[in-house]
C-alpha cells in the first residue's frame, strides 16, 4: 500500500482561509460560471486532497529508510529489496515474519501491498501489517491504521484506527503526524481542533513533509490554532512546500511575491513559480501565467505565449471570460502561433 494523506477539506474549513488579498494582486479573476472550472482566488486553496482511493505515487526503492520497517530490520531481506531482488526478499523475509520478526512481518506487508515480484494483495498485506502493528512498528501501525480507516480489506475501525496512527505519530512517523492532525481537525473542526493539530503538523513539518510545511502556512496566515497571525513565518513554510515542488504552495508563494506580503516584491520569482507550477500541469498556474505574460509582469510582455498558456488551461476545462477576450482580440497570425505553441507546451 502506497503511503497516503488524508483529505484536507476538514482543514479548510477550520482554518476559513480570508481572500481579501487577493484584491491587491494585480491578476484578473473570472467570474465564476455554472458547471465550469475557474481559476478560483490562490489564498482560498489549500493542498490538493490525497485519499486512500487515490494513493499517492511509491517512492523509489533508494529513498526508503529501512528504519521504516522497525527498529532492526531483516538485513538480507532488505538488503535484497533495495537491489530489487523483490521475490527473493519476500522469501527471505517470510520466513522470519511466521517466526514473529515484526521489521519481516512489515516488509512482507509491504511487498504484498505493492505487489513487487509477487502478485498484489492488500488482504494479505493487511494481515501482516495487523502483526507488526501489535509489536509498535510505527509503519505498520500507519499502513494499518489507513486499511481500518478504509474499510476495505479489513473491517472498519475509526476507533482502533485513531489509536494506531495517534502512536504512529507519537513515534515519529511524519505521515502518521500529517494523517493524526487531519483526524483531529475532522473529528473538532474549529480552532480548538486546530489547537491540538498543530504540534503534529509542526512536527511533520520539521521532516520536510510538504502537505505539513503547507497546512502550517495555512496556520500562520490566519493566526488560528493557537499561533498568532504571522506572514513571515507563512510565506516561509510556502518557500520550503514550493521548493518541492508542491504546486499549490508554488502558486500562493508567487501570489504572496507580486503583492509583498510576508516579505519583499519579487516579480521576477513569482513569475518563476508560476511557471514551475504551469510546467508541471496545474491548470490554476497555467492560467495565471498567461496572464503575467498578457501584462509583463516578472517578465517581458509576450501575448502570444499568453495566447497559448490559456489555450492549455482551457482544453484542459478552465474557463475565463476575461481572457477568452483577450484570446478573441489577437490577431489572425497572434493566434495561429499561440495555437502552434500551445501543441509544444506541456
Amino acid at each position: 500500500m502506497a503511503s497516503v494523506r488524508l483529505p484536507l477539506q476538514a482543514l479548510l474549513a477550520a482554518v476559513m482561509i480570508q481572500a481579501a488579498a487577493a484584491e491587491t494582486i494585480p491578476l484578473p479573476r473570472p467570474k465564476p460560471e455554472t458547471g465550469a472550472h475557474t481559476d478560483k482566488p490562490i489564498e482560498n486553496q489549500l493542498p490538493q486532497p490525497a485519499t486512500t482511493a487515490e494513493p499517492a505515487p511509491l517512492p523509489s526503492v533508494d529513498s526508503i529508510n529501512p528504519d521504516r520497517f522497525g527498529a532492526k530490520p531483516a538485513d538480507a531481506a532488505y538488503g535484497a529489496f533495495q537491489r530489487g531482488l523483490y521475490k527473493t526478499a519476500y522469501n527471505l523475509a517470510l520466513t522470519r515474519a511466521q517466526n514473529g520478526d515484526p521489521a519481516a512481518q512489515t516488509l512482507v506487508a509491504e511487498i504484498l501491498s505493492r505487489g513487487l515480484g509477487v502478485p498484489l494483495n492488500a488482504a494479505e498485506a493487511s494481515k501482516w501489517y495487523a502483526l507488526a502493528a501489535e509489536q509498535g512498528v510505527p509503519e505498520a501501525q500507519f499502513q494499518y491504521a489507513l486499511m481500518l480507516l478504509d474499510g476495505h480489506y479489513v473491517k472498519k475501525d475509526p476507533k482502533e484506527a485513531y489509536a494506531l496512527m495517534q502512536a504512529a505519530a507519537e513515534a515519529g512517523n511524519q505521515l502518521a503526524q500529517f494523517n493524526f492532525a487531519q483526524m483531529l481537525v475532522r473529528q473538532d473542526p474549529g480552532d480548538a481542533g486546530l489547537a491540538k493539530a498543530v504540534s503534529y503538523y509542526e512536527r511533520a513539518a520539521a521532516t520536510g513533509l510538504a502537505d505539513a510545511q503547507y497546512a502550517m502556512s495555512q496556520i500562520y496566515a490566519n493566526g488560528v490554532g493557537g499561533k498568532p497571525r504571522d506572514d513571515a513565518q507563512a510565506r516561509r513554510f510556502l518557500a520550503q512546500a514550493a521548493r518541492q515542488n508542491y504546486d499549490t504552495a508554488q502558486i500562493d508563494l508567487a501570489a504572496w511575491m507580486i503583492e509583498g506580503r510576508g516579505g519583499a516584491r519579487d516579480l521576477k520569482s513569482a513569475f518563476g513559480w508560476t511557471k514551475q507550477a504551469a510546467e508541471g500541469g496545474n491548470v490554476a498556474a497555467q492560467n495565471r501565467l498567461a496572464k503575467l505574460y498578457m501584462q509583463g509582469i516578472g517578465t517581458d510582455p509576450d501575448l502570444v505565449l499568453a495566447g497559448a498558456w490559456y489555450i492549455v488551461a482551457r482544453r484542459a476545462g478552465l474557463i475565463d471570460p476575461d481572457m477568452d477576450d483577450f484570446l478573441q482580440g489577437l490577431s489572425d497570425d497572434q493566434t495561429k502561433q499561440a495555437l502552434q505553441k500551445a501543441n509544444r507546451l506541456p
